[in-house]
């Protein structure tokens, strides 16, 4: 067994991971860069990830379960994942990325900035250590987006529409405004995540993405409307909040409502 610790960075296709990747390019080269695979994500996020591979010049390896999300919705019965059961995480992010990990040391590389008051993924496993470049430089989110403008990758492609973080599709984490948006933009995704859910007058049979409101009653023209016009209050309250900081800042942020849990991290940084 090797003395040398393995160093590894899970990217989530998020702003955050895919900033560290190119920040710590050149300052580790053997670094491991590593994504979790639910086969769930948007399309535009296995685009990113093909531009940030191509950027460091190193393959990206994808992990996955094997078993697949439509194997594990099964085995839980039906019961979709939510904030107080995430099988998904656990099987199809967590699971995968300590057996790539093993059991010889590793340094495991994560992206929380030094404005954020968060832990992130720690892993009860001895052999792996977790860092925290981002807030050991006091790297913060005007230093994350100036990292991805200056590499030319940029931000998230998802942004520029109004997702707030990766993901799949169909993430239980996802605001009514960001399932409205999926729908406007990704219609056949909307679709898939609707046929996932299941309502039933049976107690404790009825399973839907967003509690007591299944996505068949979210698309309804006057729910959509009203959805909008809470966001649009929420992000004008936030616009007078933000000052004059820069719209990308804003953007980058953004619509995080302040009644929102905040989701997966091993997903979305």
């Amino acid at each position: 067994m090797s003395t040398n610790p393995r160093h590894i960075l899970s990217l989530s296709g998020g702003k955050d991971s895919t900033a560290l990747a190119i920040y710590m390019r050149d300052k580790v080269p053997e670094m491991e860069y590593a994504f979790c695979d639910t086969d769930k994500e948007l399309k535009e996020t296995y685009e990113y990830l093909n531009r940030i591979e191509a950027f460091l010049g190193k393959k990206i390896i994808r992990l996955n379960d094997n078993a697949g999300f439509d194997h594990w919705h099964k085995v839980f019965g039906g019961y979709l994942p939510a904030p107080n059961m995430r099988w998904c995480t656990k099987f199809l992010k967590l699971k995968p990325f300590e057996e790539f990990v093993g059991d010889e040391p590793v340094i495991s590389y994560i992206g929380i900035r030094a404005d954020e008051d968060r832990i992130g993924y720690i892993s009860h496993k001895p052999n792996i250590k977790t860092v925290y470049p981002f807030k050991e430089d006091k790297i913060d989110l005007a230093g994350v987006i100036k990292i991805l403008e200056e590499s030319g990758i940029g931000m998230p492609p998802y942004l520029k529409w109004g997702r707030t973080h990766s993901g799949c599709y169909f993430c239980f984490f996802q605001k009514p405004i960001e399932w409205v948006r999926l729908l406007e933009n990704y219609p056949e995704d909307f679709e898939k995540a609707q046929a996932y859910e299941k309502v039933s007058d049976e107690p404790g049979k009825t399973f839907t993405w967003i509690q007591g409101m299944p996505l068949s009653e979210l698309r309804k023209p006057e729910n959509i409307e009203k959805i909008k016009k809470r966001h649009d209050e929420i992000k004008e309250r936030r616009r007078k909040n933000h000052g004059n900081r820069r719209l990308i800042e804003v953007l980058a942020e953004i619509d995080v409502e302040d009644d929102e849990p905040t989701a997966c991290l091993i997903c979305q940084l």
